[in-house]
């Protein structure tokens, strides 16, 4: 395929689906990321697409949101691996709060199988995705229907959750960085998350490898308010999500990387589950491999808590 051919491809896939990672660009072009990467860039400067960390969307992405029949074909394989990976932070008999997304409505389908479990949500995919559920009770928020992504918002939802006290909130976004934290391009969305968050005791947020980097207009959870980050691992070459990473684990952040070198992660930290933060921690970075349990290189792992995922190696560039 030559360069205007791919590049006319990439253009109609961002238009249709607002928001492209390289990952996929790469595989439906059949090219490689460094040449999808090059090709996105001089698309950039004829001002037909904005460059994200490891995608690219429309331009004014700062205030265009896609709707859930986009994002429900964005990054699919990754928000499957995450979802499974923070499905294990679930604990029996707990009571959560489950926010709107295509990733934690993946989430929500895996914690169709913990028994005794509470969820409370604002979202109606996580709610019909829970809905058969034999031991599972279900607490929607009320509220005013936003229908580009099937959320409940407005005052009746944020007031419907004074006064709730629940162990974990699960939450995506539109970006997170290390700067700001969690962000959304909806101002209402936004809003809803903020009391999500007030409920819970500690705030686990999913974002896959194409939100990492990226900041949009209304920021949901800052920096400081996030327990733990659930993601996918960023290509090998993606040194700025290798960077935002580590800025995230500098500020305390518990890094989880979904499906690293075949298989999962569980928090880069010496604390346990629900113990809160441990300030700067020491985690395996890029291009590190593990022998035997053991870390090749100057990083440290911390142990895994009981039951949960096994920890992954992040790579440092």
């Amino acid at each position: 395929m030559f360069a205007a051919e791919r590049r006319q491809l990439i253009l109609e896939m961002v238009r249709a689906n607002g928001a492209v990672s390289l990952r996929e660009l790469a595989r439906v072009v059949q090219t490689s990321e460094v040449t999808v990467r090059r090709d996105v860039r001089a698309l950039e400067a004829e001002g037909l697409l904005d460059r994200r960390h490891g995608g690219a969307v429309l331009p004014g992405g700062f205030t265009r949101e896609s709707g859930f029949p986009q994002k429900s074909h964005l990054a699919t394989a990754e928000k499957t691996a995450i979802a499974d990976l923070a499905a294990g932070l679930v604990e029996e008999g707990e009571a959560i709060v489950v926010g709107a997304g295509t990733t934690t409505q993946e989430l929500a389908r895996r914690l169709a199988r913990v028994p005794g479990l509470t969820v409370v949500t604002n979202s109606l995919l996580v709610a019909q995705a829970l809905a058969h559920a034999n031991r599972v009770e279900v607490v929607m928020t009320g509220g005013t229907l936003r229908g580009s992504n099937y959320a409940l918002v407005g005052s009746g939802a944020e007031q419907s959750l004074q006064g709730l006290r629940v162990s974990r909130a699960f939450l995506s976004g539109s970006g997170l960085t290390a700067e700001r934290g969690l962000s959304t391009s909806n101002m209402l969305s936004a809003s809803v998350d903020r009391a999500l968050v007030q409920a819970a005791a500690e705030v686990v947020v999913l974002a896959d490898h194409t939100k990492l980097g990226s900041d949009t207009m209304f920021q949901t959870v800052p920096t400081d308010l996030i327990t733990r980050l659930v993601t996918d691992e960023p290509a090998a070459h993606d040194d700025r999500a290798a960077a935002e990473l580590q800025a995230l684990a500098d500020q305390g952040v518990q890094i989880a990387v979904a499906g690293a070198g075949g298989g999962t992660a569980a928090p880069a930290s010496s604390t346990e589950p629900g113990s809160g933060r441990s300030g700067r921690r020491e985690m395996p970075l890029p291009g590190q491999r593990r022998t035997h349990g053991q870390v090749r290189g100057s990083a440290v792992l911390a142990e895994p808590g009981p039951d949960r995922a096994r920890v992954a190696d992040l790579r440092r560039r």
